[in-house]
Order: structure tokens, then sequence, then C-alpha cells
């Protein structure tokens, strides 16, 4: 019987409905009738003593940039995508913007110890190709340039077969210090460029933390050849001339 009553609150369309009742005769007295005579009878306050108000709250949409923010405070470390947490164990970096991985977790990966979750691992080397000739990660692309990983990566995005595993990127370079993650940032921002927010076609980049440097000494029989070139080698200074301005 509350509901004969509108609340002042409520917006007349939403109460029409509740208001339609089916005739009945009138002719009679009944327990629901002499209630209602005596809730009528009784003062404007009793009455809205009586009445729960009901309350309309107005949803809320957030932008992109709010969306991120709360994300970012996201405990759960999501993907680019927001779709999952990330798979590999992150280790504390340079950056704090990208995910480091520790060599230990390169060689989970390269051993095939998360196989049934990755279908496709793709190493990005961004050292110049002077040094990747003197050893690298096997299995590794060399990609110094942007236009090369551009051309490798999101010409043809690499899509896994089975929806349910995942694609990784893993950058690095010497030291993993300046040009792997700038690489890294320039793959994300490509990436965003050419799809709707918040889909990628590469949402989980990683980095190599201390690059090729610290990866070798640790674990040479995973790279080929087994040697290590520095970028400031004295056999190769023209070369490093030329890439840096190539880089520019």
């Amino acid at each position: 019987c509350r509901q004969l009553f509108r609340s002042p609150s409520m917006p007349s369309s939403v109460i029409r409905p509740i208001l339609k009742r089916i005739d009945r005769p009138q002719d009679r007295d009944t327990p629901v009738k002499t209630k209602r005579r005596r809730s009528v009878a009784g003062t404007p306050g009793e009455e809205a003593a009586a009445e729960p108000v009901a309350r309309l709250l107005r949803s809320k949409s957030f932008c992109h940039e709010e969306i991120e923010n709360l994300l970012a405070n996201d405990h759960r470390e999501l993907i680019g995508d927001f779709s999952k947490a990330y798979l590999l164990q992150t280790v504390e970096g340079k950056h704090q913007d990208l995910k480091y991985i520790s060599p230990e977790m390169m060689v989970a990966v390269l051993t095939g110890q998360f196989s049934s979750l990755i279908e496709s691992c793709v190493i990005v080397d961004c050292r110049y190709p002077y040094e990747y000739e003197g050893g690298h990660i096997k299995g590794a692309v060399n990609l110094p340039m942007e236009q090369d990983v551009e051309e490798f990566l999101l010409k043809k995005p690499i899509v896994p077969f089975d929806a349910s595993k995942r694609v990784i990127v893993i950058f690095h370079c010497e030291f993993s210090s300046e040009r792997g993650p700038r690489m890294c940032r320039f793959v994300r921002e490509k990436d965003r460029a050419c799809n709707e927010y918040p889909h990628l076609h590469y949402p989980e980049l990683y980095v190599l933390k201390g690059g090729y440097r610290e990866f070798f000494p640790q674990y040479q029989t995973h790279c080929e050849p087994q040697d290590y070139r520095p970028m400031h080698h004295e056999d190769f200074k023209e070369d490093l001339r030329k890439f840096r301005l190539k880089s520019r």
C-alpha cells in the first residue's frame, strides 16, 4: 500500500506503472480499504515518516585516462590491453614504466617452462649488427632501427593460433639502459596508434634487465656464437659512427 504514495524525489514516469491496479467492486469495505482510509487520515508528518524515500543515482562514466589511472593502482599488474595479469615475474629496473625480467626468467622462457601458456616469444636484440654478429641470445632477431622493428612486428602482426596462449616480446640491448627501453616504448606507441583503445597486437612487453652484458657471463650456452662484442669495440668505431648517425 505504501507504493500508492509517490516520493517527491521520484519521477512520475517511474511510479506510473505501480499505480495501475485492477478495478474492484466499490460497494464493500475490505480490511485493505479500511487500512487505506486510516493512512490517508493521518497527518502529513506521519505519512512522511512511514514513506521510505527511494534514491535514484546517476551512473558515472570514466574517460580513458581515468580508467588507466584506476588500473595503474591495481595490484594485479595487468598487461597493456588490461585483459589479464603479466605472466612472467618482473624485477625492479631503471625505467619504472617498463616491465623488466631477470636473465634467469629469460632462460626459463628459452627452455620451454612456459610453453603451455606462450605460443610465441620474440626476443628483439636492439644492438647494432656488429654487436649481434659477435654474439647474441639464441633465437633473437636483430632489429636495431625503428623502421626495422615496425616492419617486423607491426606490418604483419604475429597472431597466436591458439587464442588461449600468448605472444610476448622481450627487448634488450647491451645494458638494456637506453636502446632496448626506447624500442619497447616505440612499439607500444605505434601499436596503440594502429588499434582501437585498449586493444593491442602486443600487450605483453618486457625488457631484459642488464641486457646482453649481464646475460652472457651466466648463460653462455644460450648464446651464439658464445662471445660478447661490446658497442665500443676498437675494431668497429666506424660502424658505431655510421649507425649512430642513422638512428638520429
